[in-house]
């Protein structure tokens, strides 16, 4: 680790007091370390709080990534805290200049952010390509690529035009948004190379395949395909099934009676992008961490990473993602 990069970790020890922005949740009245491994620290405070002190202009274009997301702009108030209506499109777009201001000039925002349906209505809402796009034009960021985050174990939701009355089918996917203040950021798809389908393998053992010109008026070369890059290339749909209720995290929490975060993402979906986006010890941060399945990410990866998690008894919970390093601080 350079000298600078240790200042930027010695620095996230310090307990921080500033004033906050306008995220009405419940949060502590001051920000404090609360949890620290060899590789991250996570801090129990608002995201607006943290990045706006001391902290925030330590990271200053030292971040590599920042993975996350933010409360969905769902139409009812749930525990870990959302907003609602232009209120959320103000919310969110209000961290752009905060997130540009920590990147490096090759750094990326990857950004979870699921579907809204107007209230009472079976009729989806448009909040959130709302908030996407003012995110966008607020932080003057370019839009990298979409990608869809599919999961297929989900339940069937919205529940009254799904189950009850049958005029919907289930929403089981989240857009997942890739976003950079440069058109080339750091990226390499080498880096997450899919295994090879049997059919593939065998093209590559038989070297025989149809070569020609397709429908499509694509032209395959006779030795197109001969080449063995160790993987495929991936779509931009990712799949994910986030069933697992026996995991290392989830016994955790009931061994120590802690609540579990009621939207954990499966830890593929950080893994995904941190591999494609970042190099070891590069620095990841999550502003929304909840039961932080980033840094658990970040740290399996061996990057550096810092959290953000205004609920202590969600990152009580989280530190059971890291075995051997469970030491939790409730600042008292």
């Amino acid at each position: 680790m350079t000298t600078v990069d240790a200042e930027v970790v010695s620095g996230l020890e310090r307990e921080i007091e500033v004033e906050t922005l306008s995220m009405p949740s419940t949060h502590p009245p001051r920000s404090y370390a609360a949890h620290k491994t060899g590789s991250g620290v996570t801090y129990c405070g608002s995201a607006e709080r943290v990045l706006t002190s001391s902290i925030g202009r330590k990271l200053k274009g030292k971040v590599q990534l920042i993975f996350t997301s933010p409360p969905f702009p769902l139409n009812r108030k749930k525990k870990y805290g959302n907003l609602q209506g232009e209120a959320y499109v103000k919310w969110l777009s209000a961290f752009a200049p905060l997130f540009r201001d920590l990147l490096k000039e090759d750094g990326s925002i990857v950004m979870e952010l699921g579907n809204a349906w107007q209230p009472g209505e079976p009729v989806m809402s448009t909040l959130a390509l709302k908030a996407l796009l003012a995110f966008l034009e607020e932080g003057k960021f370019h839009l990298c690529q979409q990608f869809v985050c599919y999961n297929p174990a989900r339940l069937p939701s919205p529940a009254q035009w799904v189950n009850v009355e049958r005029i919907r089918v289930k929403d089981a996917y989240t857009h997942v948004w890739w976003m950079a203040p440069s058109e080339r950021p750091q990226a390499d798809n080498r880096r997450v190379l899919k295994e090879y389908s049997p059919a593939m393998l065998k093209l590559l053992s038989s070297k025989k395949y149809n070569s020609g010109r397709r429908p499509s008026e694509h032209k395959i070369g006779s030795k197109s395909f001969f080449q063995n890059n160790n993987g495929a290339i991936p779509s931009n749909v990712l799949t994910f099934a986030n069933t697992n209720s026996n995991d290392q995290y989830s016994n955790y929490c009931r061994r120590n009676n802690l609540r579990l975060h009621p939207a954990r993402m499966a830890i593929g979906l950080p893994e995904f992008f941190i591999r494609f986006l970042t190099t070891p010890k590069n620095l990841v941060v999550d502003p929304f961490a909840g039961s932080n399945t980033t840094g658990a990410a970040a740290e399996r990866l061996k990057r550096r990473w810092i959290a953000i998690e205004p609920n202590n008894e969600y990152i009580a919970g989280s530190v059971g993602r890291f075995p051997g390093q469970e030491v939790y601080s409730n600042d008292t």
